[in-house]
């Protein structure tokens, strides 16, 4: 499952839900606070400014564009940042090599590992799902599946499992095992999430257990009789347009010019590719040996490739009822319940939001008086993030594909660059 780790700081803490945006983290809640989705008008609304009525901070040469281009001069990111507002770009730039023996450079076109950035994928499928009464959000795991134990089948829903509040937890992952097939790890992950254990009573917060992100995936699985990956590949990726996202397999990442490949630092500083040398592993003490590669492909739930635009796209299709319908995508946003003063969320540590909540999959915070909803995620070798600013109309995204990125430092700057 995608990594909770960032640099120099504490990392589950920090991201918190699984690598979160920069607003929030998990908290208990069952029903809509508030509903919002998306972004104030689609793309090619009437009054989409230009980069010169922009805010000057989002601007080509302005505050953020500065810092990013400084961070890559010091080799400190190597990726693409996007700023667009109401579908069209204000600021795209790309620094670093996508692929260094083979001389690519990230450009735009280029698809990066999402880790948690793309759970919501996963929770926007079963919102499908359920707008077409093939399921309930209140129907319990055994409703849908066998062979969970009575406490989990007959007393954890589908709403407790994408709000983050299963009360499970699940074991450690395997984080050495290659896999060679895209069954293999289907069976696995199926192995894994029935492994879950309830630690507290159902309607009370987790701390990220992956159950929360592979039972929703087994689900989608069983109503559909299809692959989670095909599912989300045809119904939410095609649909929105996002012509370069996909859940790509090793063999794809190892040949695919237009993936970028991910770079981990080692013990002795030197950064190897993760997906040529499957035998390296991570440092970092928060995922110890850990290789992203490893994974013929992403677990089901979790993951997948995109694209900046793309992301942009997905953002506006939540808008404009491409993807959901108006009311399930301001259900996927709704704010589920506050979330305490003092939490793990990023947004204590950088921009602090005026209020934070819970919603499915992703985090949902008031900051200055605004919304902001996203989701983020770092392995070795990547970070991910793509905030939706729905009050203002604006959508930022940072991928970035080797370790040493200050990540948080970068969304803080988005923020402040967007929101003023």
């Amino acid at each position: 499952m995608g990594s909770d780790s960032v640099q120099g700081v504490d990392r589950r803490r920090l991201l918190g839900w699984g690598g979160m945006s920069a607003v929030g983290v998990v908290a208990a809640g069952a029903g809509p606070v508030s509903a919002r989705a998306g972004l104030a008008a689609p793309p090619g609304a009437p009054h989409a400014v230009d980069s010169a009525a922009a805010p000057p901070d989002t601007r080509p040469g302005g505050a953020y564009d500065r810092y990013v281009a400084k961070l890559a001069s010091e080799d400190r990111f190597s990726g693409v940042v996007l700023l667009s507002h109401r579908g069209r770009t204000v600021l795209s730039r790309s620094y670093g090599m996508a692929d260094k023996e083979k001389g690519i450079r990230n450009h735009e076109g280029v698809a990066f590992n999402l880790s948690s950035a793309g759970k919501p994928f996963g929770a926007v499928a079963i919102l499908q799902l359920a707008q077409r009464g093939k399921l309930r959000l209140s129907d319990t795991v055994g409703t849908h599946l066998s062979g969970f134990a009575e406490e989990i089948a007959e007393k954890v829903t589908i709403h407790h499992l994408l709000s983050g509040t299963s009360g499970l937890n699940t074991p450690e992952e395997d984080l050495r095992r290659v896999f060679r097939s895209r069954e293999e790890v289907r069976q696995f992950y199926e192995r894994w999430a029935r492994q879950a254990k309830p630690v507290s009573a159902p309607g009370t917060p987790t701390d990220h257990a992956g159950a929360e992100v592979a039972i929703p995936a087994l689900i989608v699985e069983a109503v559909t009789g299809t692959t989670y990956w095909d599912y989300v590949e045809e119904h939410v990726f095609r649909r929105c347009g996002m012509t370069g996202t996909a859940f790509y397999t090793r063999p794809q990442w190892l040949t695919d010019q237009h993936i970028a490949h991910s770079y981990m630092r080692q013990a002795d500083g030197s950064r190897v590719d993760a997906v040529r040398n499957l035998d390296k592993g991570s440092p970092d003490p928060y995922q110890l040996g850990k290789n992203p590669g490893r994974n013929f492909i992403d677990p089901p739930g979790d993951g997948g490739f995109a694209t900046a635009p793309d992301l942009v796209r997905f953002a506006h299709a939540l808008s404009d009822g491409t993807v959901l319908d108006r009311p399930y995508a301001e259900l996927l946003t709704g704010a589920k319940a506050p979330l305490p003063p003092q939490g793990g969320g990023l947004a204590r540590r950088t921009a602090p939001a005026d209020a934070a909540f819970a919603a499915y999959m992703m985090p949902v915070s008031l900051v200055g008086g605004r919304w902001v909803n996203g989701r983020a995620g770092v392995n070795p070798g990547t970070v991910a993030s793509w905030n939706i600013y729905p009050d203002t109309g604006w959508v930022g995204v940072v991928l970035g594909n080797q370790d040493d990125i200050p990540f948080q430092e970068i969304i803080e700057q988005e923020m402040r660059a967007v929101l003023g």
